[in-house]
């Protein structure tokens, strides 16, 4: 999966912990990662971030984000 635009927060394999202390992505389960994207691109989750996290995640399919989930989730 694509995830240049994570990069700069999330770290080059998703791993680190970004500025307002969520959860690190590589210890998420793949459904939790899914239910996270979604949303963030519909509004319905998230916290401080949630904005510039609505910006990133409404570019993503749900092929995408399916494709993040497999390959970062446990």
């Amino acid at each position: 999966a694509d995830v240049k635009a994570c990069i700069g927060c999330h770290g080059a394999k998703l791993e680190k912990n970004t500025m307002v202390k969520d959860k690190i992505i590589i210890n998420l389960k793949k459904d939790e990662i899914v239910k996270a994207l979604n949303g963030y691109k519909d509004g319905s989750y998230g916290g401080a971030m949630k904005g510039v996290m609505k910006g990133f995640a409404s570019k993503l399919s749900d092929e995408e984000i399916k494709a993040i989930a497999e390959e970062f989730g446990k």
